[in-house]
């Protein structure tokens, strides 16, 4: 089974994120239309698409619906359509995630191996004294089960994925809350904040939540 099948006409673009992607260790098959893209997956499978929408023939909206008939394989869609009604559309089809082209190819790759850690590569996260079941979404700190709302798991959890490596702001925002959120930006910082407090950390000394200024947090 391929790792990751990329959907994209535009083959530039395909045969940069391609090579990209196998740098990083995956298998990579790469398509330039929906009919060649639901053939591949039917005789190969994937363990993830990552689907444009704007295609040759049928567009990525009836791949991603057809893929959904017969499989529960992530789909991530990556598109230079922006309109809200496309990203609900999109979502409503059973995609993961949808993506704004152009993007940053790092939060791309970040999203991507986010999503093969949570659905193939461990039930448990750990760093620094920090245990994060993914399977029932519990938490242990320092020895003591910690209740986290939801967003504070998801924060957490996506921090500790990438322990000792700063994340920008707008990335964990968009990443927790999702890019159509009607929340404030100012809401990760609560967040931040009552993380912290469960962490044992001081605000003004963190240890394991650190704010790296002019660009976000990182956990180490």
């Amino acid at each position: 089974m391929t790792d990751i099948l990329i959907v994209e006409d535009d083959k530039e673009l395909a045969g940069l994120l391609t090579d990209f992607l196998r740098e990083e260790g995956y298998t990579v098959s790469a398509v330039d239309s929906g009919e060649r893209a639901l053939q591949l997956f039917e005789r190969y499978g994937a363990k993830l698409v990552v689907l444009d929408i704007n295609l040759p023939d049928i567009n990525g909206f009836a791949v991603c619906s057809k893929l959904r008939e017969h499989a529960d394989t992530p789909i991530l869609i990556v598109s230079a359509r922006t309109e809200k009604e496309d990203k609900l559309n999109g979502l409503d089809l059973g995609a993961d995630d949808y993506i704004e082209k152009p993007y940053d190819i790092d939060i791309l790759i970040a999203k991507i191996k986010g999503i093969f850690k949570r659905r193939y590569q461990q039930d448990f996260i750990s760093a620094d004294g920090v245990t994060l079941n993914l399977a029932d979404r519990t938490a242990v700190i320092d020895g003591c089960p910690t209740e986290l709302t939801a967003k504070e798991f998801d924060l957490l959890a996506l921090l500790v994925e990438n322990k000792d490596k700063a994340l920008r702001k707008e990335y964990l925002f968009s990443t927790v809350w999702g890019s159509d959120s009607e929340s404030e930006p100012q809401t990760l910082h609560v967040h931040i904040n009552h993380l912290r407090q469960k962490l044992g950390d001081d605000p003004k000394n963190a240890k394991r939540l650190l704010t790296v200024w002019g660009v976000g947090y990182k956990f180490v």
